[in-house]
């Protein structure tokens, strides 16, 4: 016999599932509290941008110009940084750089203050020297200096950024890079379920602030880069940014804090993670890795090095995920309230 299900069999099971999801939103309104969601990771894993994602898809956040346009400077900012993150590269190989330029390299190297109206002169100087040789090549070696993800986004359309009536898009904003430091909260409602979610600064000097999010936490989420195995710390030259991560999940996944806390784990970066594997193998930062550029086993290998750290006996879930893609992270948070909506259901012993 096959396995169909009935029509009216099907419409009770869909009943059903309706019936849970109100008595878990009446069970929960009685409480008065929200479900917890908390954001964990290190430096640099984009939960920062993952928590802007909440802010786009559950808040409408950023529909308005003027919400967008206060991050332009941080964004104009950030291009000046990689540009001059490029200029110390090159010098610090010993790059060679188009003399013509050097005049304009001494400039820019000394921007600090970002002026309201940025003068064309500025661009054109900013296009010349990202377009030289020497800088390629500095940006080819960028595993091996602190480099916003960014830098090559924004330099290549540093004509639209640096025009006076530039305001920046929803991507410009999930692109751009800001260090969070403290705690951001933000409430918000997925269609009878309120929420909460929580994100802290990822530097090692910010963790010390962790503690006073770990209270009544429904889920936990921690971020780490894919695109972090042949990168260093920005705090920490020696110390690559996966290895970072892989240490930091050991220690909040098994810690007391959590024992009873459902925990996902994003596999963040996946678009860079994809692309860098083309050419730089997995086995610069895990000398037990010995499937070359292959990318679906490079993601198994690094997934599995997480999940045999994880040794509570709760399901951990994990995704690959792309965290300046909306509709990506969509689809993860859809899942993420399935989950939710499960993990109530038991306790409230409908499963």
């Amino acid at each position: 016999m096959g396995c169909f299900q009935s029509k009216s069999s099907q419409d009770s099971e869909i009943q059903r599932e309706i019936m849970i999801e109100q008595m878990i939103v009446e069970d929960h309104n009685k409480s008065e509290n929200e479900f917890k969601i908390l954001l964990l990771g290190p430096g640099g894993s984009g939960k920062s941008t993952i928590f802007q994602q909440t802010q786009i898809i559950h808040k409408k956040m950023y529909k308005k110009s003027s919400e967008r346009v206060v991050f332009r400077n941080v964004i104009r900012s950030n291009t000046i940084i990689s540009i001059q993150s490029l200029i110390r590269a090159a010098e610090y190989f010993d790059l060679t750089l188009d003399k013509n330029l050097m005049r304009h390299i001494q400039q820019v190297k000394k921007f600090s203050v970002i002026p309201k109206v940025i003068p064309l002169k500025y661009t054109k100087m900013i296009k010349n020297i990202w377009k030289d040789p020497g800088i390629q090549n500095a940006y080819n070696l960028r595993n091996n200096f602190h480099l916003f993800g960014c830098a090559k986004t924004f330099l290549d359309d540093i004509d639209r950024i640096f025009d006076p009536k530039y305001v920046p898009t929803k991507q410009d904003i999930l692109n751009c890079r800001t260090r969070t430091t403290g705690i951001k909260d933000e409430h918000f409602t997925s269609g009878s379920l309120k929420f909460k979610i929580t994100d802290v600064g990822g530097q090692r000097n910010e963790r010390r602030k962790w503690m006073h999010c770990f209270q009544d936490v429904t889920l936990l989420i921690f971020v780490a880069s894919l695109s972090g195995y042949d990168e260093m710390l920005f705090e920490d030259r020696e110390v690559r940014r996966i290895n970072e991560a892989l240490l930091l999940f050991d220690e909040i996944s098994n810690s007391r804090w959590f024992l009873d806390t459902s925990i996902i784990l994003f596999l963040n970066k996946i678009d860079l993670f994809k692309e860098k594997m083309k050419s730089i193998d997995l086995n610069v930062c895990f000398k037990d890795y010995n499937d070359g550029c292959n990318y679906v086993k490079g993601l198994e290998f690094i997934q599995n090095k997480f999940l045999k750290l994880y040794k509570q006996d709760n399901q951990i879930f994990t995704h690959s995920t792309c965290a300046i893609d909306t509709e990506n992270i969509k689809h993860v948070f859809e899942a993420i309230k399935l989950i939710i909506i499960s993990n109530h259901s038991k306790d409230m012993g409908f499963i």
